[in-house]
């Protein structure tokens, strides 16, 4: 496991290689994001902006999406993976914004989690992009990259790495530190193949010096 000095060296690394990292997912509002992030699991983000590029060309409102037929949803987002559920959890969301909010998207965790098809790491994201609330989504790229450092151990759940990152980032950092590894999940430390020869962290990376040896090998 990486010591908090070695972590500092990680997040410095990573702020110096990806200072522009930011949300991916195109939207206009609170209420877009969350459409958006439903709409992204086990999807990526581009064929997300993608679909949304028309999508949200049409809808703009709660009111919007409870406008139409659930089929005709459903058409609208069809090449995105599990669209029938998804077009399911947006109306039933959009009917919760409505009588339950007002029409207002909710600014906390502990809100967000109530609407349907919103887990935490949705949650987590709203409230930070949107909200400007503290937070660390794990998504993919956020797990595979703290397990592969050693920053977290391959045993431990989604919820375990978070508050693990939660612990060992400043929460000031919180934020950031959530773009900046995906960004470098997502662009330098690929699932299939991570630029390990290459990496600036490899030094300290016990997934990446494995790696290396193996090819040595060959």
């Amino acid at each position: 496991m990486l010591t908090l000095k070695q972590i500092r060296f990680c997040l410095d690394t990573m702020a110096e290689m990806f200072p522009d990292a930011h949300c991916e997912l195109n939207h206009r509002n609170p209420f877009d994001l969350v459409i958006a992030v439903v709409l992204s699991a086990q999807c990526t983000d581009a064929l997300v902006n993608k679909v949304t590029t028309e999508l949200f060309k049409k809808y703009h409102v709660p009111e919007d999406y409870l406008a139409v037929t659930e089929e005709e949803l459903q058409h609208d987002i069809r090449s995105i993976g599990l669209y029938r559920n998804k077009a399911k959890n947006i109306r039933k969301l959009c009917e919760d914004l409505i009588h339950v909010y007002g029409g207002n998207v909710p600014e906390t965790q502990e809100e967000l989690v109530k609407l349907a098809g919103v887990g935490r790491k949705t949650a987590n994201v709203v409230a930070s992009v949107a909200f400007g609330v503290p937070a660390i989504a794990v998504d993919t790229h956020v797990e595979r990259v703290s397990k592969r450092l050693g920053i977290c151990r391959w045993k431990d759940s989604v919820t375990e790495v978070e508050k693990t990152l939660m612990k060992k980032v400043p929460e000031e950092e919180w934020s950031v530190t959530h773009h900046r590894l995906i960004f470098f999940g997502r662009y330098h430390c690929k699932a299939q193949s991570p630029q390990c020869d290459i990496c600036p962290l490899l030094e300290i990376c016990r997934e990446g010096q494995k790696r290396m040896k193996g090819r040595e090998k060959k």
